[in-house]
Formats: C-alpha cells, sequence, structure tokens
C-alpha cells in the first residue's frame, strides 16, 4: 500500500492551491484524489469563458445537488451546481473573483481564536495568489498564480447601468477588491488570454512534472480509515469500480462545503444524534459538522430591450460555430468573456454598516441553465443579499458515500431576510428605472408590473429565486462547542491527521462570490500545513461609510489622511 505525507480528498479549488503549495517542498509527498474528470484543454464548455451554461445541469461535469424541499419556498427543491471536474466549482462557475469586504473578515477575527483572520492577516494572502492585469498595488496583487482580466463593460447597455447607478444617488469604486468596495466597477474575473483560468489551471498544471505530485481523476473517496481517533488514510473508488486503499500521514478534506462534512459525518465524526439512528459510532463528537450552512440566494430582475444593443442575438443555434471559431482562433468575440463585467455593491440602509447587497449586471437576459425570457433583446441584474442570518443544516441520509445528504437552507426563514428582499428588489427598480435607461427599456420582463406589494416580491423570490451557488460554513473555524476546525493549524478537533481546507470552514459567508475567499483560506492555510511563518500583516486602510478617510489600525495618526485617487461619498 503507497504511503503518502499527505492526501488531498478534492482537487477542486482549495485542493489545487494546496497541491501547489505543499508540493513545494521536494520531500513533501502529495496525492490528489479528485472523483470528476479531467479539464481537458480541448473542452470548450470548462474553457470557453461564454460556454458556463453548458457545464451546469449537466451530469458529466456537474454533482446536480438539490435541497429537500424548502420550507418558506414553497415546498420546492433548490438545484446547487457543483464541479464534478479537475478545478471544481472553479470550472464551471461564472468566473467572478470577489474577495469580499474588508469588514467581513473582520468580523471573522471578532469571534473566540479568530484574531489571525483578520482583514490585515487576509490580504497578504490575496495579494500573493493574484495577478491583477490592472495593475498592482498596496491592496493588489501582481504576480501570482490567478490571472485576472477586468471586464471592459463597453457595452451601451453597461454604460447606461453606470450612469443610472448615479443617477439613483449611489457611487462608482474605483476597484470593489481594492479600498472601498462599496459601489458599482467594472469587475474582475479568472480569465487569461480569454480562456477561463481555473484554480486547475493556475495552481495545478504548472506543477503536474514533480515527482512528489500524483493526481488522479475519476476517484471517489468513499471514506477515511482510522486507528483509534487517527486517521491514517483513505479508500476510495477508482472509474467507479477498483476498490482502493492509500496511507497518509494526514488527510486533507477539501471536498467543499456539501463533501467535507458528508466526509466527517460518514466516519464518525459530527453530531452523535445525526450519527447514531444510522448506526455510526462517534470518533469525534462535533455538533457543529453540518450546521451553521450559509449561502446567497439571488433573483433576475429582467428588461427587455428595444434597441438591439444586447447579445441575445448571438445566442441563437446559428451563429454558434462562429463564436466557438472566432474564441478558438483568434481568442475574441462573444466567447471570450463571461458577460459578468459589472455591478456593485450598497448597503440597504443606513443603519447596515457595510454593503450587504449585491448587484451583476449581464448584457442579456438569460438564466444559468441558458433558458431565456420570449424577447430577442434584453438585459438584467441578478441580485440578493449578502450576509443573512438564515442558517442551513447538512445531514448525511445513510452510510453510502454515493448518496447526496440532505441539504436544507431555510431561505427566507427570519424576518431580516425576507426585509433585505424587499428592499434590493426596491433598489434594483429604483436603478433600472433611471433616466440613462429610456433609450433601451422595453418593460420589465421579470418579476413584472404585477409584482409590487412586500408580500407579493416575498412571494415572488420563493417561486423564482436560485442559488447564486456559494455553500459555506459547514464545518466552521473557531473554539467553542460548535467549532469544527483549529483556526490555526486547520486541525479537525478532536481527531489526529485530519484537516480540512475549503469553503466549509468559514465562519460566515463573505460579502460577494466565495471563490476568491476559499483560495485566500487556502494559500493560508497551506503556510499553516507546512509549518511556514505565516505573512505578516499588510498595513492597509479600507473604507467605511460615513467616513471621508480611510481606516487604519486604532490610534493610528494616518486615520486623518485621505487616499488619493481614490471615490468618496455614499448615498
Amino acid at each position: 500500500m503507497k504511503n503518502y505525507d499527505y492526501v488531498i480528498v478534492g482537487g477542486g479549488s482549495a485542493g489545487s492551491a494546496l497541491a501547489n503549495r505543499l508540493t513545494a517542498d521536494p520531500e513533501t509527498s502529495v496525492l490528489v484524489l479528485e472523483a470528476g474528470h479531467s479539464d481537458f484543454r480541448i473542452d470548450p464548455f470548462v474553457h470557453m469563458p461564454a460556454a458556463l451554461s453548458f457545464p451546469i445541469g449537466s451530469p458529466l461535469y456537474d454533482w446536480k445537488y438539490e435541497t429537500e424541499p424548502e420550507p418558506y419556498m414553497g415546498g420546492r427543491r433548490v438545484e446547487h451546481a457543483r464541479g464534478k471536474v479537475l478545478g471544481g466549482s472553479s470550472s464551471i462557475n461564472g468566473m467572478i473573483f470577489q474577495r469580499g469586504n474588508a469588514l467581513d473578515y473582520e468580523r471573522w477575527a471578532g469571534d473566540p481564536g479568530m484574531e489571525n483572520w483578520d482583514y490585515a492577516h487576509c490580504l497578504p494572502y490575496f495579494k500573493r495568489m493574484e495577478t491583477c492585469q490592472a495593475g498592482a498595488d498596496l491592496w493588489r496583487g501582481g504576480s501570482g498564480p490567478l490571472n485576472l482580466e477586468r471586464g471592459s463593460a463597453s457595452s451601451p447597455l453597461f454604460g447606461a447601468f453606470f450612469e443610472a447607478v448615479q443617477q439613483a444617488g449611489y457611487p462608482l469604486t474605483d476597484d470593489v477588491n481594492g479600498y472601498r468596495q462599496e459601489g458599482f466597477a467594472p469587475f474582475d474575473a479568472n480569465v487569461k488570454n480569454s480562456r477561463r483560468w481555473s484554480a486547475a489551471r493556475a495552481y495545478l498544471h504548472p506543477v503536474m512534472n514533480r515527482k512528489n505530485l500524483t493526481v488522479h481523476t475519476l476517484s471517489l473517496v468513499t471514506g477515511l480509515r482510522t486507528q483509534g481517533n487517527r486517521v491514517t488514510g483513505v479508500e476510495y473508488l477508482r472509474g467507479g469500480k477498483q476498490h482502493r486503499s492509500v496511507s497518509a500521514g494526514e488527510v486533507i478534506l477539501c471536498g467543499g462545503a456539501f463533501n467535507t462534512p458528508q466526509l466527517l459525518q460518514l466516519t464518525g465524526i459530527g453530531d452523535p444524534k445525526d450519527l447514531a439512528p444510522l448506526g455510526i459510532n462517534t470518533i469525534s463528537e462535533l455538533p457543529g459538522v453540518g450546521k451553521n450552512m450559509q449561502d446567497h440566494l439571488e433573483v433576475y430582475l429582467q428588461h427587455a430591450s428595444k434597441q438591439p444593443v444586447s447579445i441575445g442575438n448571438w445566442y441563437k443555434l446559428r451563429h454558434y460555430p462562429r463564436i466557438g471559431a472566432e474564441w478558438l482562433f483568434l481568442r475574441s468575440g462573444v466567447g471570450s468573456s463571461n458577460h459578468f463585467e459589472a455591478g456593485g455593491f450598497i448597503r440597504s440602509n443606513d443603519q447596515v454598516d457595510y454593503p450587504n447587497l449585491m448587484f451583476h449586471f449581464l448584457p442579456i437576459a438569460i438564466r444559468y441553465d441558458g433558458t431565456r425570457p420570449p424577447t430577442e433583446h434584453g438585459y438584467q441584474v441578478h441580485i440578493g443579499p449578502m450576509y443573512s442570518d438564515v442558517r442551513g443544516t447538512l445531514k448525511i441520509k445513510s452510510t453510502d458515500p454515493t448518496e447526496h445528504p440532505a441539504i436544507q437552507f431555510n431561505y427566507l426563514s427570519t424576518e431580516k431576510d425576507r426585509r433585505e428582499w424587499v428592499e434590493i428588489i426596491h433598489k434594483a427598480r429604483e436603478i433600472l428605472e433611471q433616466p440613462a435607461f429610456e433609450p433601451f427599456s422595453d418593460g420589465e420582463i421579470s418579476p413584472g408590473s404585477s409584482v409590487q406589494t412586500d408580500q407579493e416580491i416575498i412571494d415572488w423570490v420563493a417561486k423564482d429565486a436560485e442559488t447564486a451557488l456559494h455553500p459555506s460554513c459547514t464545518a466552521k473555524m473557531g473554539v467553542g462547542e460548535d467549532a469544527v476546525v483549529d483556526p490555526n493549524s486547520m486541525k479537525v478537533y478532536g481527531v489526529e491527521g485530519l484537516r480540512a481546507v475549503d469553503a466549509s470552514v468559514m465562519p460566515y459567508v463573505t460579502n460577494g462570490n466565495i471563490y476568491a475567499p476559499t483560495m485566500m483560506v487556502a494559500e493560508k492555510a497551506a503556510d499553516l500545513i507546512a509549518g511556514n511563518t505565516p505573512l505578516g500583516p499588510v498595513d492597509a486602510p479600507y473604507y467605511k461609510h460615513g467616513t471621508d478617510t480611510p481606516l487604519w489600525p486604532e490610534g493610528d495618526p494616518r486615520n486623518n489622511e485621505a487616499v488619493p485617487g481614490t471615490v468618496h461619498g455614499h448615498r
């Protein structure tokens, strides 16, 4: 039986980054086990940015999770796409790169034991992992593996959008990932030379020739091998048939917010009340496993366009050969962009400390699955609250590792969440009804004029909303009864030889898409696991509404100095 220093369960976002960083030491051997297939370079559905609607929902690329009947959404099940391919969800997602707000990490650090996860300590890892094509500065990196291209947002519809948000009283910002998140701006995307730049492409493929790195795809981990309270390796199926076993000095779970708690529970790590009914003996009593689950729910507010300026015409079947040829041979055209090229973050009211509402603008009316309303030209904003107080649960249904667990997010279950939904619909309509859109708007398609009252809005959200695909927080870092992972080592409490590194370890979901925070967690975890001295804090200010000066550490005299070149003010 082969033995490795580390076996990484999951070749997705976090797993790819860890494999790269840990094998930088030639004396450290690493095996990556990915249940999906390889992200073949010739596969346009993975690598063409505009093709993202094709892998989502396809069993070849997507695990096709779905929730249990959601009680506050009429009992309907909400589909959750998760990447079933090397690179994980970074190989099928919308490629939007958003770090979240600086105050997200101050919130993390406010929990006991989480002091070293504040903004100052997370920022150096954000910088280390990225090459920001818009330029490196105090906040942005310029030499990391992840390439970030700034959306051109050159369509007349984007121009109208930026003008409309200002007419509605909201600011622009230079960079939502820089000094100031609040406001509207072109977005960064994980794209390089018009190709999706997934975690696998950025971190894994450049080091595949390392002798101390082994990557196996089509390898589903079915269980963790244990001796007492120590994890000694994993059992897995290769190609769905061949049963294999491998020993490890340590196992690192990188399966994401669904698979990581599932494997923990299958092994006997979790809440005994969840495990005992299935006949699973508890190895480590951690009631927080599968609890605290968080996500972002979103809807599409869509308008028809009376001018042929959207990209809707290109999404006709007869244009696909041209789109493919332009992208393949010229690295240009409609296929070269994810089209989520701009958006922004605002606060729902002045009692909110920092932005809690997110907007993605898209110059076409379309759903994630590629379905469109009966109009050729249109545009939309994807909108939703960012730090809802709704909490869900994940529990395994049986001891069969191939059976999806019971997932229950409890969307719309709190008064605060429902209130924020009413607020964001009103604010989105306010923006799209500004004079800047008068030359284009041919009326609201969705939800339409019949949805006006607060209850009608909530009913529509319950009927029409989709997940923004940001499940997280099911094995949270911290200390205390509900914590699962030690924030200073990434070790799972009560078990030797086991760590977890992925979106499941977040204590709170961040304000934006979660791919970037997941990669930051992996970068920092790599140092903690390898025993490297963690990067020191970056002394950089950040914006908070109500102040026209940056926030430096308390007592720092620079708190009275303005940051040159930034946009100040708020509604």
